[in-house]
């Protein structure tokens, strides 16, 4: 229950069904019930509401910023820049498929408004690395351990493709220096099979046998430089995973799917909504916890 009333005849305001509509998480058959109208007069005043995200002044604040993109389809998605410690959205766009171009304007908005970067927390796309080489980088490692098990499969039959997926699953909570140490030890014990050839009854040439198994180890070398940035002495506090912003959109598209067959201009108004509310809420926490 929403805990409000309504009186019969009573014209029913923008702002009331909006607050029902976003953060009661009330359908349009349940607003008009409550409100004693027709499910097409909710409709109406829902289409009449114009919420559009503002981007907020940043000057003076300054931290770890993650950077994602979260899909409705193939073809729909919203790119979000979140600030890890208050998890405030920072920079919100619709876009219909993410490229280089998104996530420097992300950073671009973000630092122009007055943000300070002390690092990003990412997670994937190889070209980012060098876009973003200015900045300390973060790569996602449970993303990382995603990426390995693409390749190699969840029940991979190899001994070495085991061995190195046993030790991605360990990735979290590892000392670099450890995992430095076993992947190295890895390799070493497994490059007979990394290094072992075929001959293509195709076409004659040479192959690695086991191309699956060499492109997880590839991937693991490229991030590799940026999978323990965390534990860099400037880098306290940053995180080693996406999972705050994963969380966002967890909590966003949960919202969403309480009104299903949303109309795209609806779905952008309440994605509007949801991150205004959001960085509103936040703004609220933290001028509580400096009462204190």
């Amino acid at each position: 229950m929403c805990g409000r009333q309504f009186r019969a005849g009573a014209e029913v305001s923008a702002e009331e069904v909006w607050t029902m509509y976003q953060e009661d998480k009330q359908t349009v058959a349940e607003i008009a019930r409550k409100a004693d109208v027709s499910p097409s007069t909710i409709k109406r005043v829902l289409r009449k509401i114009v919420i559009s995200w503002e981007q907020p002044d940043l000057t003076g604040r300054s931290g770890f910023v993650h950077l994602d993109v979260t899909y409705w389809g193939h073809n729909w998605g919203v790119f979000l820049a979140l600030e890890d410690e208050s998890c405030r959205p920072l920079y919100i766009a619709f876009i219909n498929h993410e490229t280089i171009a998104d996530y420097e304007k992300a950073v671009n908005t973000i630092t122009g408004h007055g943000y300070v970067v002390r690092g990003i927390i990412i997670d994937g796309m190889r070209s980012l690395f060098d876009t973003f080489s200015s900045y300390r980088i973060q790569m996602c490692q449970y993303h990382m351990l995603c990426i390995v098990e693409r390749y190699l499969t969840k029940n991979p039959h190899l001994k070495a493709a085991r061995g190195l997926k046993d030790l991605m699953k360990r990735l979290v909570g590892m000392k670099k220096d450890d995992f430095l140490r076993e992947y190295a030890q890895w390799k070493e014990d497994h490059s007979q099979t990394l290094n072992r050839r075929s001959v293509s009854k195709r076409d004659g040439k040479s192959r690695y046998t086991h191309k699956r198994l060499r492109t997880a180890m590839n991937s693991v070398d490229f991030y590799l430089p940026y999978l323990f940035t965390y534990q860099d002495g400037d880098c306290q506090g940053m995180p080693n995973t996406n999972n705050k912003i994963e969380g966002v959109f967890t909590d966003l598209k949960k919202n969403l799917n309480n009104h299903s067959g949303m109309s795209e201009s609806n779905r952008r108004r309440f994605i509007s909504g949801f991150f205004l509310a959001l960085e509103d809420n936040q703004t609220c926490q933290g001028k509580k916890k400096a009462g204190r």
